[in-house]
């Protein structure tokens, strides 16, 4: 039984609001994302994942050597693999070799999504519609990227998969579509996800996007304005996720009741391991959640969405005791936006997310100077560059 209901706020919109008192570090809810997809240059340059849920599909060592571009990269305390408990259960599409963490994630595929969009022997054939519409997304697109259009292909061949309940299939894509959208937040939402050139690029998009899905069967979604919906849910709504065969072992391995001497030396190991590999260590992906997706920002928020189980099951748990009647908030901002000044946190809202923060953390400091103090500006110049 859920402890919260989603209820319309005035002035505000959707809202979570707790219904009985949580406390502190309570589970709220778990929840699997209506769709998910690992993001397209992180398949491409060799992460592996299920691709259904994500789970990581090699090896900590593995995974290490390959973003360390060092074949000799020692990884101690093996035992402490979290694959090792998996790498049994690995499995792959018969038809087009898709890889799984296990049967019962080809079986979900197979049953919602993808009978239709398998792509068989053309898997790798960059020719086919859908690899061209993915194609055409990578050259708008590139790294550090914030969403994928296999989301899009997925929503699609769930659609089509979907039969009879086609109708609540669209109810509830429909409850991802923000109540108002203009065209100034339109613009907003595509140069976020594609650049300068947006316009253009939306172009080629939708061409190739009713190139994949030319047949009748789609023709709800092929309209300019369809597709326009379904690039505004994408921009607006998806939900990142990280997953980390390192970061599980190395929270695993940090537990253990070592003698100092030797979690110094551990601690060495990591140190040096994550120096090696470089900035970008995770599989990563976004998923539409469903309950996620009507959780309000604040900067000091009450919980928090994290994926324990490394894969794209998002839990929500309270950070401090919620009254019955109090919203539910969560931040859209990370540990370091969050302490920076008012002025930087909702340079970074209205950038991304498109609103002006009226928490009452924000509320507190509305008398502060419109100004960031010079280290925040570094910091944005950091974040520009990387």
């Amino acid at each position: 039984m859920n402890h919260f209901e989603i209820r319309e706020i005035p002035g505000k919109g959707r809202a979570m609001i707790a219904t009985k008192g949580l406390a502190a570090g309570e589970v709220i809810f778990e929840e699997e994302p209506f769709v998910s997809s690992q993001f397209s240059w992180n398949t491409t340059n060799g992460y592996a994942a299920c691709d259904h849920c994500m789970r990581p599909l090699e090896t900590v060592q593995e995974n290490v050597r390959r973003l360390a571009s060092d074949p000799h990269v020692e990884v101690p305390l093996p035992q402490y693999d979290p694959t090792t408990a998996w790498a049994a259960q690995f499995t792959q599409s018969e038809r087009c070799e898709v890889r799984y963490c296990s049967e019962d994630c080809l079986m979900e595929a197979q049953k919602r999504y993808h009978r239709v969009c398998c792509l068989g022997q053309f898997r790798l054939d960059g020719t086919h519609p859908i690899n061209r519409l993915i194609g055409t997304w990578k050259k708008v697109h590139y790294p550090p990227e914030t969403g994928t259009i296999l989301l899009i292909v997925r929503l699609m061949a769930l659609y089509q998969q979907s039969g009879a309940k086609k109708p609540e299939f669209l109810e509830q894509l429909q409850s991802f579509q923000p109540l108002i959208v203009n065209r100034a937040l339109l613009e907003k939402i595509y140069h976020k996800m594609l650049g300068e050139n947006f316009e253009k690029q939306m172009t080629q998009l939708y061409r190739a996007f009713c190139k994949a899905f030319e047949h009748e069967a789609f023709d709800v979604f092929t309209t300019p304005d369809a597709f326009k919906t379904l690039m505004v849910i994408m921009g607006t709504h998806s939900q990142g996720i990280a997953t980390s065969v390192l970061a599980q072992w190395v929270n695993k391995v940090t537990d253990l009741p070592l003698p100092d001497a030797e979690r110094a030396q551990l601690d060495t190991v990591i140190d040096n391991l994550y120096t090696k590999m470089g900035e970008f260590l995770n599989n990563e992906g976004s998923g539409l959640y469903l309950l996620q997706s009507k959780i309000n920002h604040s900067c000091v928020p009450n919980a928090c969405s994290t994926f324990l189980y490394s894969n794209d099951i998002v839990v929500l748990k309270a950070l401090s005791p919620i009254l019955e009647g109090e919203e539910i908030c969560i931040s859209y901002l990370d540990d370091c936006q969050l302490e920076r000044s008012r002025h930087s946190r909702h340079k970074v809202l209205r950038e991304n997310h498109f609103f002006v923060c009226q928490c009452p953390k924000c509320r507190a400091q509305a008398s502060d100077p419109d100004v960031a103090s010079d280290e925040e500006d570094d910091d944005e110049m950091d974040d520009y560059h990387h």
